[in-house]
């Protein structure tokens, strides 16, 4: 009797996590459905660099060479509204580390700089009161304060949380923090290094609708949510989602000018043709259902250059904002946290020629394994160094190819089946009760060409 209470506890408190699970689902959706409705937006990159004639200044750069004598925020806000663009989002940090906040964690900040003035507040208030909405961007990345790649200690993962606390609870409702510098192939600074989950978690409890995005994640599939709420493309560094394919919630960035930040021959050089913006990108984005967020840089004074401001301007008398973009699919929540499987030793029936079982766990979605022509039902496996717990797991194939397969685990010295699936898209998820084994497999049963995955992915996820 004690047994049989002891187990409907069991399952009504998994049943109780899996409606939780699925009200955060539609809440998430519901947040990435109004961030692509506000459509158009303005990137502000604005910080040391404005000062050094390059995107990436010296690190160890004097905080007095900060100093935006005429610094107005009033006037950013006012020329994203003469472009009818619905939101703003600043640079607080970038690479180099120089904080543009009054913060407690580092005495690099514009504290210490002949301003002396919170930029951050100085912002979001000017957004605010002209009716605009506020994001901000952050940098993992920290050249200044040594978090680079081989150098990060718990103090950087601490330095980390604080400031993102700072910048979640000192300036009221933020709509999304845009994260830089993070598991891309120039900052070599990886979701495990510094614990994508962690942050991911502690951004939800400080602001639960404020939306995380990574604007890294190029090196996964398009038509999968990973490390980000929303998808992100750099199009001037050649990320560009497919065209009247695209189901996901987007964001595609590029700047108004040559480069991110303020140079010397800003104010001469002419800024991108209004026509093609609105044409080429906005138009063809918002369509697409991605939201365009055009980077204008304030120059050392602190204010945005006559041309830009005409610019902006121009895309004003050529564009409306006609209001909600298509609606968003129902899709799976993002997977933020480590994949258990990358690089665990891997076995699997006869492969095509080179194309070996270790291409599906290498984390790279460029390579894959590929099963030989003549194996009628393929197979791939996962093997542990220890049993393992895990709750999740996902297909990836460059492809939608497999339609219908078994997920099964080994324990106890036998395979038992996990789940049998026909999902078609070419990244299917899977999230599952925690159990714990030594090895899983996936046996394909069907599928329209030669089977082939390029990554096999295995998590266990805090929930």
């Amino acid at each position: 009797m004690i047994l049989k209470k002891l187990q409907l506890v069991a399952l009504f408190t998994l049943l109780s996590l899996s409606s939780v699970f699925a009200q955060d689902v539609q809440h998430l959706k519901k947040l990435q459905q109004q961030f692509v409705d506000l459509r158009f937006g303005m990137f502000i990159h604005f910080n040391i660099p404005t000062y050094a004639d390059a995107d990436w200044p010296d690190p160890e750069a004097s905080p007095s060479l900060f100093n935006p004598t005429k610094l107005n925020c009033d006037q950013w806000a006012k020329a994203a509204k003469s472009a009818n663009m619905t939101y703003g989002c600043l640079t607080t940090k970038h690479h180099s580390g120089f904080c543009i906040w009054d913060t407690k964690s580092t005495d690099y900040n514009v504290m210490n700089s002949p301003l002396k003035r919170d930029v951050v507040k100085e912002y979001v208030d000017a957004f605010r009161a002209n009716g605009l909405k506020v994001m901000l961007y952050y940098s993992i990345l920290d050249t200044h304060h040594k978090l680079r790649p081989n150098q990060i200690q718990p103090s950087h993962i601490e330095m980390v949380k604080t400031q993102i606390t700072e910048l979640l609870t000192k300036y009221g409702k933020i709509e999304a923090l845009i994260i830089d510098g993070w598991d891309a192939p120039w900052s070599r600074i990886t979701y495990d290094d510094v614990p994508f989950e962690d942050i991911y978690h502690l951004v939800k409890k400080l602001q639960p609708d404020c939306l995380l995005m990574d604007l890294n994640g190029a090196k996964y599939p398009g038509q999968g949510l990973y490390y980000t709420d929303i998808k992100t493309y750099e199009m001037g560094a050649g990320q560009h989602m497919e065209k009247a394919s695209n189901y996901m919630p987007s964001l595609a960035c590029l700047p108004i000018q040559s480069s991110w930040f303020w140079k010397t021959d800003f104010p001469t050089t002419p800024v991108k043709d209004a026509t093609k913006l609105v044409n080429d990108q906005l138009i063809t984005l918002n369509d697409d259902r991605c939201n365009f967020i055009l980077n204008v840089a304030p120059n050392r004074d602190g204010l945005f250059d006559d041309n830009a401001l005409e610019g902006l301007k121009a895309i004003g008398k050529l564009w409306k904002n006609t209001g909600p973009v298509a609606a968003l699919p129902d899709l799976d929540a993002p997977i933020i946290s480590q994949n258990l499987a990358k690089n665990m030793p891997a076995n699997s029936s006869w492969s095509d020629d080179m194309n070996i079982s270790d291409f599906a766990n290498d984390d790279s979605f460029r390579s894959s394994w590929t099963s030989s022509p003549t194996v009628k039902q393929p197979w791939l496996e996962i093997s542990f160094k220890r049993e393992t717990g895990f709750n999740t797991i996902v297909i990836a194939e460059n492809r939608a190819n497999i339609n219908k397969y078994k997920l099964e685990y080994y324990v106890d010295g036998a395979w038992k089946t996990l789940l049998d699936g026909e999902i078609a898209k070419n990244v299917k998820v899977h999230r599952f009760n925690r159990l714990w084994a030594n090895k899983v497999r996936i046996q394909i049963l069907g599928y329209n060409r030669t089977p082939s995955i390029s990554e096999f992915e295995v998590y266990n996820e805090q929930r």
